[in-house]
């Protein structure tokens, strides 16, 4: 029976274990935190957003980076598969917005239980509060790992599934790239990603706290587009979040280091200029004798009125009737342009993953085996893949731990 040593105790850790001792591996896996999933407990704001209910030829345009690499990964333990795989744990599924896949519950924690049930079942050993130090590679090929209190365990496979370094406060704190580097592997550029953003206008903290629903953002660099996406998002103290903002951080983030980027905003996707118009024209026509500061309360949440009247340039005294042509289109590309200065990302503090990890051109994409150590594997965050929000980083997490526990026997 091979040993098989599994490092980190997140989704892509324990998928691992849970399906590497199926196929019959005595498996040991080990945690330095006080508890397993703790990560996976914060996702989808308590909630776990597993997976995506999108068919899976879909979810390679959700993966920001390497997603060719994924392929193995993908169809061999697909969405369909990890949502039938927890409901046969007991764990029943919903499907919400966007197609993302939640427990019925809502309780992440749920998911995490149904998970440590498993491994008991299977034999899996689990050692909390266990740090490793180093692993052991002798003649090219891993032996085991040497722990902080100075023990060695010895194994016939280490699996590394260490996470990144997002939500340092979780344990996260990038363990899984020292011990790749230290054994030869790349580590691509490390980056936040699917974080809130920075601006620079003042107008954001007076917005702080505004959520706005169905609207557009549209990033550019200059003339040129980055980012389009029709959705929900939020203002705070420093600037901006939500979901499509986390979604487009992980698509600009690497252009925000040491320059600024535009983000457009507009308030009415669904009509064209000229029907914001129209609309606009009905809104001052009932109210042509009331000052302009109190006439557009049909058109935006409390909290905007006062900002649009600013950036409009309107006195907020005018008398609606007194307003000018110009004055009512310069209004009109206002509000389908409402624009803000992205400055920079957050910190890893507030990043729900991180771009980057050890480089997948050194993995083999059908085994997750290292190409330069042998019995060394790699899966979920500490490698260099990332997507967008709606489930399919956690998807990446099941497939890639899946893989990489059915290979080390």
């Amino acid at each position: 029976m091979r040993k098989v040593l599994v490092i980190g105790g997140g989704a892509a850790g324990m998928m691992a274990a849970v399906t590497a001792a199926k196929n019959g591996g005595q498996v040991l896996l080990l945690e330095k935190n006080e508890k397993l999933g703790k990560k996976l407990f914060i996702t989808g704001k308590g909630r776990c957003n597993i997976t995506n209910a999108a068919e899976i030829e879909e979810f390679f345009s959700a993966v920001v980076s390497n997603p060719k690499f994924l392929y193995s990964s993908f169809y061999s333990f697909t969405n369909d598969q990890v949502i039938d795989f927890f409901e046969k744990l007991g764990v029943q599924t919903k499907v919400e917005r966007g197609g993302r896949v939640f427990p019925a519950s809502d309780h992440s924690s749920d998911v995490i239980r149904a998970l440590e049930r498993e491994m008991g079942r299977l034999g899996v050993k689990i050692r909390l509060r266990t740090e490793v130090k180093e692993l052991i590679v002798e003649d090219g090929t891993v032996k085991g790992a040497l722990l902080s209190s100075g023990k060695k365990l010895y194994a016939d496979a280490v699996i590394i599934t260490t996470g990144g370094v997002s939500y340092p406060s979780t344990g996260s704190t990038g363990d899984g790239y020292r011990f790749a580097r230290e054994c030869g592997h790349k580590v691509t550029e490390l980056l936040p990603s699917l974080v809130p953003m920075e601006v620079k206008e003042w107008y954001a903290k007076e917005l702080m706290g505004l959520s706005l629903r169905n609207i557009e953002i549209l990033i550019t660099d200059g003339k040129k587009k980055l980012y389009r996406e029709f959705g929900e998002m939020m203002f705070t103290h420093y600037g901006v979040t939500g979901p499509v903002i986390l979604s487009a951080s992980s698509i600009v983030g690497k252009r925000l280091k040491g320059k600024e980027l535009t983000l457009h905003i507009d308030l009415k996707p669904a009509l064209a200029q000229e029907q914001l118009d129209r609309r606009v024209l009905r809104e001052f026509e009932t109210n042509h004798n009331r000052q302009f500061k109190n006439a557009v309360d049909g058109l935006f949440p409390a909290k905007l009125i006062p900002v649009m009247i600013e950036l409009s340039g309107i006195p907020e005294e005018k008398k609606v009737h007194e307003i000018t042509k110009e004055e009512r289109l310069h209004f009109v590309r206002l509000i389908k342009d409402f624009t803000m200065t992205l400055t920079g990302l957050r910190g890893y503090k507030e990043a729900i993953i991180t771009k980057g990890g050890v480089s997948v051109k050194e993995i083999d994409p059908g085994t997750m085996e290292s190409k330069l150590v042998k019995g060394l594997y790699f899966a979920g965050e500490v490698l260099d893949l990332d997507a967008v929000t709606g489930g399919y980083n956690l998807q990446i997490a099941w497939s890639t731990g899946y893989l990489a526990g059915m290979n080390v026997g």
